[in-house]
């Protein structure tokens, strides 16, 4: 390889230059040989290679990293981002196209958090290059989303927190979509029931059958109507409840729901059986049904104090003992509660 790169190296003329070594590239990638590509990376990079050559094959190089073999391109991809970074300012563009094919790469294999650490890695605020707030808000939103594919609620709500200032100006629908639903998600994910609920609700609304090149399903909507019901169910005892479950109750698409037996219940404050809450349970996601520090799960605590207020609409006067038999729990929760 070092007896091509000289020869490829003296060649004077610029255009016959970036030929050679685009025949080089070729070869190399063809050849799916991690040790030949890293070579062509150092070699780049070197003080051999004019920066306007380099820039321009490292762009073919990124470009064409997707005929490499998965593992060789991860392989690949990681070193050329390592050898780039103390140059980085020089190849942003190029960094740009290695982490988004990269990104692409583990969201094929399923790797959501390591695809939404590769796109992180990309430097929205560069100076070197003018980005517009459309491309920012359309990263930050894809982010968001991978993370939440983890139910990673913390570093997607990092994401969706920066997305918050360049949503307002956007007049992108589809992005605008996609920011609510994954600021609902969080909202879910970290167990404010409540907002959660009127963020699914407001998505549920949606009149719009096709934004921009996106079609929005009946179903799609349904899970949002769905979802503003578990979480009302999930969320704490007040007024402000009361009331959106009054308007679920009252929204005659919320009757087609599996869960609507449930809301109903709640909402006419009647007592839930074990059974009902069984049922209940199963419609429900892993944090809708976590270990709290008290012992008791999410949905215990949901059930419980809505058992209880119900209990207190028809006794004045009963036992722990009583009480748990009516509730179907044992006592010591009931007295807990």
């Amino acid at each position: 390889m070092e007896s091509v790169f000289a020869s490829a190296s003296t060649i004077t003329d610029q255009r016959q230059k970036i030929e050679q070594y685009k025949h080089i590239l070729s070869s190399v990638i063809s050849s799916n040989d991690i040790v030949q590509a890293k070579k062509f990376i150092d070699h780049m990079l070197s003080d051999d290679v004019p920066l306007v050559v380099s820039r321009q094959l490292l762009q073919t190089f990124a470009h064409e990293l997707g005929r490499l073999e998965p593992e060789t391109q991860k392989e690949i991809a990681h070193y050329t981002l390592s050898q780039i970074q103390p140059r980085v300012v020089s190849f942003e563009e190029q960094v740009l196209i290695i982490r988004e094919k990269l990104a692409e790469l583990y969201e094929s294999e399923q790797q959501w958090s390591k695809a939404a650490q590769m796109l992180s890695g990309i430097d929205l605020d560069s100076g070197m290059r003018v980005i517009d707030d459309s491309f920012r808000l359309s990263k930050c939103v894809q982010i968001a989303r991978l993370y939440l594919e983890d139910d990673d609620a913390v570093n997607a709500e990092a994401f969706i927190n920066k997305a918050s200032f360049l949503v307002s100006n956007s007049q992108h629908e589809v992005l605008n979509l996609q920011y609510k639903v994954c600021y609902a998600r969080i909202l879910d994910l970290k167990r404010k029931f409540l907002e959660a609920a009127l963020r699914y609700y407001d998505i549920s609304q949606i009149e719009k059958r096709k934004i921009e090149d996106e079609t929005i399903d009946e179903e799609a909507l349904e899970q949002a109507l769905s979802a503003a019901v578990t979480c009302t169910i999930l969320a704490a005892a007040g007024p402000q409840r009361s009331r959106v479950l009054a308007t679920l109750y009252k929204d005659e698409r919320c009757s087609k729901l599996k869960i609507y037996p449930i809301l109903q219940k709640v909402y006419l404050e009647r007592i839930l059986r074990k059974p009902e809450i069984d049922a209940f349970s199963e419609e429900l996601k892993a944090h809708q049904k976590a270990l709290l520090p008290d012992n008791f799960t999410v949905l215990d605590r949901a059930m419980i104090e809505h058992n209880l207020l119900s209990a207190s609409k028809l006794y004045t006067n009963i036992s722990f003992g009583e009480l748990g038999t009516l509730l179907g729990i044992p006592p010591h929760k009931v007295s807990l509660s």
